[in-house]
């Protein structure tokens, strides 16, 4: 057996002796946005720190919990916190919690995370849909030894964010009339902020929106055949002519008032999936 499949499973069996629940829906909840646990009637809530192989979230906001529990009639697992590349982990430990998640009967992830918008029509406290993106993290969770239990060496990412959920996500913002911009997601290593230079250079190439996370988990996801729905909270404007030094309170600040919008839109997207995804 592969190393990694051995983790997988050693973490799914801990899991197993806390819950029987069997979630079809997985939920990673990025920066200031944890409070759609709040709409989650909670089964159980596992520490980051009690699950074999998983890394311990060290940023600031990032509570690292794994939350079991129900959501809009729908058997849900629930990340509250993440991990970043430039915390020092390889992308194997940033994303083996997606692999656990498959492992769990996991078929549809939805992300989040705070971005960097970049396009000039975007507004701090805007919501962005993920429709593609770009990776410049420099790394990829994929290189190395291939199991092909879990995925095929060659995975396609001609549709990393599921068109049938973005779809579903903006008509579900247009009936709760909550403004959503829909673009490209680049993320990069971290953890400084970006130059004027690199913000040209970011949107020359088509991005819209920058981050340091969500492209790996994405990755995975769709290298074990999930589908994929991610957002972004535009939490400030880098513009190059007109950029600002950087406020991460400020940043954190946004992400939070933004946060009731996107958790109402997460809220009814789950309540509007199909049943025929179980």
């Amino acid at each position: 057996m592969h190393d990694l499949r051995r983790k997988i499973e050693e973490a799914v069996a801990y899991l197993r002796t806390r819950t029987s629940l069997r979630p079809k829906i997985g939920i990673i909840l990025g920066t200031g946005l944890g409070g759609l646990v709040e709409d989650i009637e909670v089964s159980v809530v596992v520490d980051y720190s009690d699950i074999p192989h998983f890394p311990l979230s060290t940023v600031e906001s990032h509570s690292g919990k794994l939350i079991f529990g129900t959501l809009a009639g729908w058997e849900v697992v629930v990340m509250q916190g993440r991990f970043h590349y430039y915390e020092g982990y390889t992308l194997a430990q940033v994303t083996f919690p997606v692999r656990v998640m498959k492992f769990l009967g996991v078929e549809t992830l939805l992300v989040s995370n705070a971005a960097g918008g970049m396009n000039p029509f975007f507004r701090r406290g805007d919501i962005m849909v993920i429709c593609d993106h770009i990776n410049l993290i420099g790394d990829n969770p994929l290189i190395g030894p291939n199991d092909d239990t879990l995925g095929p060496r060659f995975p396609d990412m001609s549709e990393p964010y599921s068109h049938e959920l973005i779809e579903l996500a903006e008509q579900t913002a247009l009936d709760l009339k909550i403004r959503l911009q829909k673009g490209v997601f680049v993320a990069v290593a971290g953890p400084n902020l970006e130059t004027r230079a690199e913000y040209r250079f970011l949107r020359a190439i088509g991005a819209d929106a920058v981050g340091m996370s969500t492209v790996p988990e994405n990755i995975v996801a769709v290298h074990m055949g999930m589908r994929v729905l991610g957002f972004s909270i535009i939490t400030d404007e880098c513009f190059p002519d007109a950029l600002e030094p950087v406020d991460v309170p400020a940043i954190i600040r946004t992400a939070a008032e933004t946060e009731p919008k996107l958790r109402r839109l997460l809220h009814e997207v789950i309540s509007r999936l199909p049943r025929t995804a179980e």
